[in-house]
Protein backbone atom coordinates (compact mmCIF):
# COMPACT_ATOMS: atom_id res chain seq x y z
CA UNK A 1 0.00 0.00 0.00
CA UNK A 2 1.20 3.53 -0.42
CA UNK A 3 0.75 6.49 1.82
CA UNK A 4 0.55 10.10 2.07
CA UNK A 5 2.00 11.68 4.89
CA UNK A 6 1.90 16.04 5.90
CA UNK A 7 4.62 16.71 8.55
CA UNK A 8 6.04 19.96 9.71
CA UNK A 9 10.12 20.33 10.47
CA UNK A 10 12.25 23.23 11.71
CA UNK A 11 14.41 23.31 9.30
CA UNK A 12 17.18 24.74 11.71
CA UNK A 13 17.95 21.48 12.92
CA UNK A 14 18.62 19.82 9.83
CA UNK A 15 20.80 19.63 6.74
CA UNK A 16 18.10 19.90 4.35
CA UNK A 17 15.37 17.19 2.96
CA UNK A 18 17.90 14.91 1.28
CA UNK A 19 20.04 12.56 2.65
CA UNK A 20 23.74 12.75 2.97
CA UNK A 21 26.99 12.63 4.41
CA UNK A 22 25.92 15.62 7.11
CA UNK A 23 23.49 14.41 9.44
CA UNK A 24 20.57 15.17 11.00
CA UNK A 25 18.53 15.07 7.44
CA UNK A 26 14.68 15.12 7.87
CA UNK A 27 14.27 12.36 5.00
CA UNK A 28 16.78 10.12 7.07
CA UNK A 29 15.24 11.11 10.09
CA UNK A 30 11.57 10.28 8.91
CA UNK A 31 12.75 6.34 6.86
CA UNK A 32 14.37 5.83 10.36
CA UNK A 33 10.71 6.49 11.98
CA UNK A 34 8.39 4.87 8.76
CA UNK A 35 11.24 1.29 9.82
CA UNK A 36 10.64 1.63 13.35
CA UNK A 37 6.35 1.26 13.18
CA UNK A 38 6.22 -0.29 9.76
CA UNK A 39 9.11 -2.93 10.79
CA UNK A 40 10.31 -2.53 7.55
CA UNK A 41 12.92 -0.02 6.01
CA UNK A 42 10.85 2.28 3.20
CA UNK A 43 12.02 5.18 0.62
CA UNK A 44 9.82 8.23 1.83
CA UNK A 45 9.75 10.84 -1.11
CA UNK A 46 8.61 14.40 -0.64
CA UNK A 47 6.82 16.91 -2.69
CA UNK A 48 9.61 19.45 -2.74
CA UNK A 49 13.24 19.40 -1.47
CA UNK A 50 13.73 21.51 0.91
CA UNK A 51 17.72 22.98 1.80
CA UNK A 52 19.70 23.22 5.03
CA UNK A 53 17.84 25.75 7.41
CA UNK A 54 14.40 25.83 5.13
CA UNK A 55 11.25 25.15 7.35
CA UNK A 56 7.93 23.57 6.42
CA UNK A 57 4.45 24.27 7.32
CA UNK A 58 3.09 21.01 5.49
CA UNK A 59 5.56 19.07 3.52
CA UNK A 60 3.54 16.42 1.55
CA UNK A 61 5.60 12.90 1.09
CA UNK A 62 4.46 8.96 0.57
CA UNK A 63 5.97 5.45 1.33
CA UNK A 64 5.19 2.33 0.94
CA UNK A 65 4.22 -0.30 3.37
CA UNK A 66 2.73 -3.63 3.74
CA UNK A 67 2.16 -2.93 7.48
CA UNK A 68 -1.43 -1.89 8.68
CA UNK A 69 -2.00 0.63 10.81
CA UNK A 70 -4.72 3.35 12.06
CA UNK A 71 -3.91 6.85 11.16
CA UNK A 72 -3.67 7.67 15.03
CA UNK A 73 -1.36 4.47 15.47
CA UNK A 74 0.37 5.61 12.44
CA UNK A 75 1.26 9.13 13.60
CA UNK A 76 1.73 8.43 16.96
CA UNK A 77 4.06 5.87 16.66
CA UNK A 78 5.66 8.32 14.01
CA UNK A 79 5.67 10.81 15.84
CA UNK A 80 7.58 9.03 18.67
CA UNK A 81 10.23 8.07 16.76
CA UNK A 82 11.00 11.36 15.43
CA UNK A 83 13.17 14.38 16.76
CA UNK A 84 11.16 17.09 18.23
CA UNK A 85 11.99 19.24 15.06
CA UNK A 86 10.02 17.20 12.94
CA UNK A 87 6.17 16.20 13.35
CA UNK A 88 3.64 14.16 11.32
CA UNK A 89 0.54 15.89 10.96
CA UNK A 90 -1.91 13.19 9.04
CA UNK A 91 -1.62 10.47 6.95
CA UNK A 92 -3.42 9.07 4.62
CA UNK A 93 -3.92 5.96 2.48
CA UNK A 94 -3.35 6.68 -1.70
CA UNK A 95 -3.99 5.05 -5.01
CA UNK A 96 -0.32 3.50 -6.10
CA UNK A 97 -0.75 6.49 -9.15
CA UNK A 98 -0.10 8.87 -6.64
CA UNK A 99 3.42 10.86 -6.17
CA UNK A 100 4.32 13.08 -4.18
CA UNK A 101 6.67 14.83 -6.51
CA UNK A 102 5.25 14.31 -9.54
CA UNK A 103 1.33 14.15 -8.65
CA UNK A 104 1.72 18.07 -7.23
CA UNK A 105 0.24 20.59 -9.72
CA UNK A 106 1.19 23.43 -7.50
CA UNK A 107 3.98 24.23 -4.11
CA UNK A 108 3.51 26.98 -2.32
CA UNK A 109 6.45 28.77 -0.18
CA UNK A 110 6.74 31.65 2.00
CA UNK A 111 9.66 33.78 2.59
CA UNK A 112 9.04 35.89 6.14
CA UNK A 113 11.71 38.94 6.97
CA UNK A 114 11.68 40.48 10.37
CA UNK A 115 12.16 44.50 9.79
CA UNK A 116 13.30 46.58 12.38
CA UNK A 117 16.38 48.30 13.34
CA UNK A 118 16.66 45.61 16.21
CA UNK A 119 17.99 41.77 15.48
CA UNK A 120 16.19 39.04 16.97
CA UNK A 121 16.76 37.03 19.12
CA UNK A 122 13.83 34.26 19.63
CA UNK A 123 13.36 33.60 16.25
CA UNK A 124 16.74 34.27 14.80
CA UNK A 125 16.54 31.13 13.13
CA UNK A 126 12.64 31.12 11.79
CA UNK A 127 12.93 34.08 9.82
CA UNK A 128 15.25 36.76 7.64
CA UNK A 129 16.15 40.03 8.85
CA UNK A 130 16.60 43.82 7.56
CA UNK A 131 17.42 46.72 9.26
CA UNK A 132 16.65 49.34 6.25
CA UNK A 133 12.63 50.27 6.21
CA UNK A 134 11.19 48.12 3.48
CA UNK A 135 8.69 49.61 1.10
CA UNK A 136 6.24 46.28 1.13
CA UNK A 137 3.91 48.27 -1.34
CA UNK A 138 6.93 48.81 -3.67
CA UNK A 139 7.88 44.92 -3.77
CA UNK A 140 4.56 44.04 -4.42
CA UNK A 141 4.22 46.24 -7.43
CA UNK A 142 7.75 44.93 -8.35
CA UNK A 143 6.86 41.22 -7.96
CA UNK A 144 3.39 41.17 -9.91
CA UNK A 145 5.87 41.38 -12.81
CA UNK A 146 6.94 37.69 -12.29
CA UNK A 147 3.19 36.13 -12.76
CA UNK A 148 2.74 34.21 -15.47
CA UNK A 149 5.20 31.68 -17.28
CA UNK A 150 8.58 33.11 -17.87
CA UNK A 151 12.32 31.34 -18.13
CA UNK A 152 13.42 32.37 -14.72
CA UNK A 153 17.05 31.96 -15.91
CA UNK A 154 17.58 35.18 -14.11
CA UNK A 155 16.29 33.73 -10.28
CA UNK A 156 18.28 29.97 -10.57
CA UNK A 157 20.86 28.90 -8.59
CA UNK A 158 24.00 28.31 -10.76
CA UNK A 159 23.92 24.60 -8.91
CA UNK A 160 20.47 24.21 -10.37
CA UNK A 161 19.80 21.30 -12.34
CA UNK A 162 16.27 21.49 -13.96
CA UNK A 163 16.28 20.49 -17.53
CA UNK A 164 15.09 24.03 -18.37
CA UNK A 165 14.20 27.25 -16.65
CA UNK A 166 10.75 27.77 -17.34
CA UNK A 167 8.11 28.08 -14.76
CA UNK A 168 4.70 29.63 -14.14
CA UNK A 169 4.22 31.45 -11.13
CA UNK A 170 0.27 31.90 -10.07
CA UNK A 171 0.18 33.95 -7.31
CA UNK A 172 3.04 36.27 -5.99
CA UNK A 173 2.52 39.02 -3.55
CA UNK A 174 4.30 40.75 -0.38
CA UNK A 175 2.63 42.31 2.16
CA UNK A 176 3.33 43.50 5.59
CA UNK A 177 1.87 42.95 9.02
CA UNK A 178 3.36 44.94 11.73
CA UNK A 179 7.40 44.59 11.49
CA UNK A 180 6.44 40.90 8.91
CA UNK A 181 7.37 41.58 5.45
CA UNK A 182 6.35 38.16 3.85
CA UNK A 183 6.64 37.27 0.42
CA UNK A 184 4.49 34.19 -0.82
CA UNK A 185 4.36 32.58 -3.81
CA UNK A 186 2.30 29.73 -5.77
CA UNK A 187 4.10 28.17 -8.87
CA UNK A 188 3.67 24.92 -11.02
CA UNK A 189 7.60 24.35 -10.10
CA UNK A 190 10.73 26.14 -8.61
CA UNK A 191 13.93 26.47 -9.82
CA UNK A 192 16.61 25.42 -7.10
CA UNK A 193 16.90 29.05 -4.89
CA UNK A 194 14.52 30.46 -7.11
CA UNK A 195 12.25 31.71 -4.19
CA UNK A 196 15.03 33.12 -2.25
CA UNK A 197 16.97 34.46 -5.13
CA UNK A 198 13.72 36.64 -6.08
CA UNK A 199 13.52 37.43 -2.49
CA UNK A 200 16.92 38.95 -2.73
CA UNK A 201 16.16 41.10 -5.54
CA UNK A 202 12.96 42.62 -3.88
CA UNK A 203 14.80 43.46 -0.79
CA UNK A 204 16.93 45.45 -2.95
CA UNK A 205 13.73 47.24 -4.23
CA UNK A 206 11.96 47.88 -0.77
CA UNK A 207 15.32 49.38 0.61
CA UNK A 208 15.01 51.57 -2.38
CA UNK A 209 18.59 50.30 -3.93
CA UNK A 210 16.93 49.29 -7.05
CA UNK A 211 13.49 50.81 -8.84
CA UNK A 212 10.45 48.37 -9.24
CA UNK A 213 11.02 47.89 -12.95
CA UNK A 214 14.30 46.83 -12.26
CA UNK A 215 12.99 43.48 -11.19
CA UNK A 216 10.97 42.70 -14.53
CA UNK A 217 14.43 43.84 -16.89
CA UNK A 218 16.63 41.57 -14.62
CA UNK A 219 13.89 38.69 -15.16
CA UNK A 220 14.05 39.44 -19.26
CA UNK A 221 17.57 39.61 -19.73
CA UNK A 222 17.99 35.96 -18.61
CA UNK A 223 21.22 36.44 -16.69
CA UNK A 224 21.18 35.50 -13.06
CA UNK A 225 24.77 37.66 -12.60
CA UNK A 226 21.92 40.42 -12.76
CA UNK A 227 19.58 39.93 -10.20
CA UNK A 228 20.44 40.50 -6.33
CA UNK A 229 22.11 37.74 -3.79
CA UNK A 230 20.39 35.17 -2.64
CA UNK A 231 18.60 35.59 0.64
CA UNK A 232 19.07 33.72 3.30
CA UNK A 233 17.80 30.16 4.24
CA UNK A 234 16.16 31.19 7.64
CA UNK A 235 13.16 33.18 6.27
CA UNK A 236 11.99 30.29 3.99
CA UNK A 237 8.69 27.88 4.83
CA UNK A 238 7.35 25.27 2.37
CA UNK A 239 3.72 25.82 2.59
CA UNK A 240 2.67 22.93 0.92
CA UNK A 241 1.63 21.24 -2.16
CA UNK A 242 -1.52 20.83 -4.35
CA UNK A 243 -2.83 17.56 -5.75
CA UNK A 244 -5.95 16.51 -7.97
CA UNK A 245 -8.87 15.94 -5.84
CA UNK A 246 -8.97 12.52 -6.31
CA UNK A 247 -6.75 11.62 -3.76
CA UNK A 248 -8.45 13.16 -1.25
CA UNK A 249 -6.07 14.74 0.88
CA UNK A 250 -6.35 17.50 3.55
CA UNK A 251 -6.99 21.08 1.12
CA UNK A 252 -7.12 23.50 4.37
CA UNK A 253 -3.94 25.73 4.07
CA UNK A 254 -1.61 25.21 7.32
CA UNK A 255 -1.36 28.33 9.99
CA UNK A 256 1.18 30.27 9.74
CA UNK A 257 3.00 31.53 13.33
CA UNK A 258 3.68 34.61 14.16
CA UNK A 259 7.02 35.78 15.60
CA UNK A 260 5.97 36.35 18.82
CA UNK A 261 5.55 39.67 19.55
CA UNK A 262 6.37 40.85 16.68
CA UNK A 263 3.40 41.78 14.39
Amino acid sequence: MRYAIGLEYDGSQFYGWQIQRQEPTVQGCLEQAVAAVADHEARVTCSGRTDTGVHALCQVAHFDSDAHREERSWILGLNSNLPAGISVLWIRNVDDSFHARFSAFARSYRYVILNRWIRPALDAKRMSWCRTPLDADKMNRAARCLMGEHDFTSFRARACQARHAVREIQQIAVSRQGNLVSLDVTANGFLYHMVRNIAGSLLQVGSGEQETAWVKEVLQKMDRTLAAPTAPPEGLYFVGARYPEQYGLPSETPDFPRGRGLS
